[in-house]
């Protein structure tokens, strides 16, 4: 049974830094390339960036390059979102998906992750 299940949101000022964590089980996650979305009320989902399995390329959206950067640890089946200095449309659901087969680089389009984990709310406050 495939999980994501991510940890590490909360309420950031503008300008801030903050680190989310996702935890997998269920697959082979060294050989598994990774991606981060988040979900806004409003705007809807939006993928933010994906890593390839090895850790040695990722790529981002334009919202988030240069701010956000994806890191994993294959030793720990673990992803690491650094998201630094945060913007008010930063507020929104965090979360880590599996693409599934179908999908190719960058995994970028939502109908190709099969899992998602369930999300952890991030709010820039002042």
């Amino acid at each position: 049974q495939v999980q994501l299940v991510e940890s590490g949101g909360g309420v950031v000022p503008p300008g801030g830094s903050l680190t989310l964590s996702c935890t997998t089980s269920g697959f082979t996650f060294s050989t598994t390339p990774l991606t981060w979305l988040r979900h806004h009320p409003r705007r809807g989902i939006e993928w933010l960036t994906s890593i390839n399995s090895a850790g040695d390329d990722a790529a981002e959206a334009d919202s988030v390059k240069g701010r956000f950067t994806l890191a994993r640890d294959n030793a720990n089946s673990a992803l690491f979102l650094q998201m630094n200095d945060f913007r008010p449309d930063d507020s929104a659901v965090y979360r880590c998906a599996e693409p599934g087969t179908r999908s190719t680089w960058p995994h970028s389009r939502e109908d190709t992750w099969d899992y998602w984990g369930g999300g952890t709310q991030v709010t820039v406050s002042s």
